[in-house]
């Protein structure tokens, strides 16, 4: 009797979850499964001309200007998540280069400190477009850079941050 008792308990603890993963999934799927409704809400805005069709389009600002506006205050906020890596005195490499001078300085060329092929492959100096563009997108500025950083997609934060290290020489 004990024996069919505790089957009983278990066959019913099993029908429980089996409904409860019926009604979960009902409630919080997001397939239709070839039904003819869309799920969700469309958001028109009444102010735009067209409706919701018509986009407005991005404009891209140079980033000379935004640089010759920089404020090196804020850069320094920024400069906050490259420490991990970097250091700002002279010589004195971490798992990245230093960067005390690197505005305007050739490439490659820190002291003691051994680039990745990906940098080696890059020429010229670290001008400050040269320095926007790798710190946008490290992998696509160099491909195989060591550099294990995702980037900065914001214009105005990497000129902020370049104007702080341009400050630092």
């Amino acid at each position: 009797m004990t024996i069919t008792k505790a089957f009983g308990a278990f066959c019913g603890a099993l029908l429980i979850f089996l409904l409860g993963g019926w009604v979960a999934e009902s409630l919080y799927n997001t397939e239709s499964h070839g039904e003819d409704h869309v799920r969700g809400y469309v958001i028109i805005d009444e102010h735009a001309e067209g409706g919701a069709e018509t986009a407005e389009p991005v404009v891209e600002v140079a980033f000379a200007d935004v640089y010759a506006n920089a404020d090196p205050a804020a850069g320094e906020r920024l400069f906050r998540q490259c420490q991990a890596c970097h250091s700002l005195n002279p010589g004195q490499n971490g798992v990245g280069p230093y960067l005390h001078g690197v505005v305007d300085r050739p490439k490659h060329s820190a002291e003691g400190f051994s680039y990745s092929d990906g940098l080696l492959a890059t020429t010229g100096a670290w001008t400050p477009e040269n320095i926007s563009e790798f710190i946008a997108n490290p992998r696509a500025y160099a491909p195989g850079t060591a550099m294990a950083y995702n980037g900065m997609s914001d214009v105005e934060d990497r000129a902020n941050l370049i104007a702080y290290l341009a400050s630092v020489q």
